[in-house]
């Protein structure tokens, strides 16, 4: 009997290949989020390919958890303003408002975290293939989070929501429980300090 280490190494077992092909589709939704974040800010927003490739770098490369992005023009037509949400330590956030504080094209970056301020998020939750009854449910639903609805249709309900992110993923929740089928679209949260109340 010949069981020589060169014929074992030919062939590799089912869990072998099933855990590489996983790692491989892992990588690949990994960097594709950063192609997308840099081809949005680049084509969407307006930002040159190096702005950019910057910001998007700056994520990708340092491995920070990046929850939302949201860009807009200011009163200054000229300045946008970048609203970044993302969660860390006290030793990786401020290694990412330096890291912002050195690129050129930063006017100045404000820390929110402790600061009172008016914070919301824009999300379209579509509930489809709805009855009678269970429309009337969504409509519901909508007057008790004080959202609008947008649109109807013969089976199926639009809401349009300009809530906090934590309402919104209540909502969400709400309507996964009730109803079979369900289409979210979320936008970044965008926040501003506030005058006299607080609202996250």
């Amino acid at each position: 009997m010949n069981n020589s280490p060169q014929r074992a190494a030919k062939g590799f077992t089912r869990a072998f290949w099933v855990s590489n092909t996983v790692e491989l589709f892992e990588r690949m939704a990994y960097y594709a989020v950063f192609i997308v974040l840099t081809i949005y800010l680049s084509s969407i927003l307006g930002f040159n390919d190096l702005e950019a490739s910057m910001i998007s770098g700056l994520f990708s490369g340092k491995c920070y958890n990046l929850d939302s992005l949201t860009v807009g023009t200011t009163e200054d037509p000229t300045v946008s303003r970048m609203t970044i949400a993302t969660v860390s330590d006290d030793e990786t956030f401020e290694q990412i408002k330096k890291q912002l504080n050195r690129m050129v094209e930063v006017i100045k970056v404000i820390d929110l975290t402790d600061v009172p301020i008016h914070m919301k998020e824009i999300l379209f939750a579509k509930v489809l293939r709805v009855n009678a009854a269970e429309k009337e449910e969504v409509f519901q639903i909508a007057q008790v989070f004080n959202v609008q609805v947008a649109d109807i249709g013969n089976d199926s309900v639009l809401l349009e929501c300009k809530l906090t992110a934590h309402r919104n993923n209540e909502l969400i929740a709400l309507l996964k429980s009730k109803f079979k089928i369900i289409e979210v679209v979320r936008g970044g949260a965008v926040a501003i300090e506030s005058i006299s109340t607080s609202c996250r």
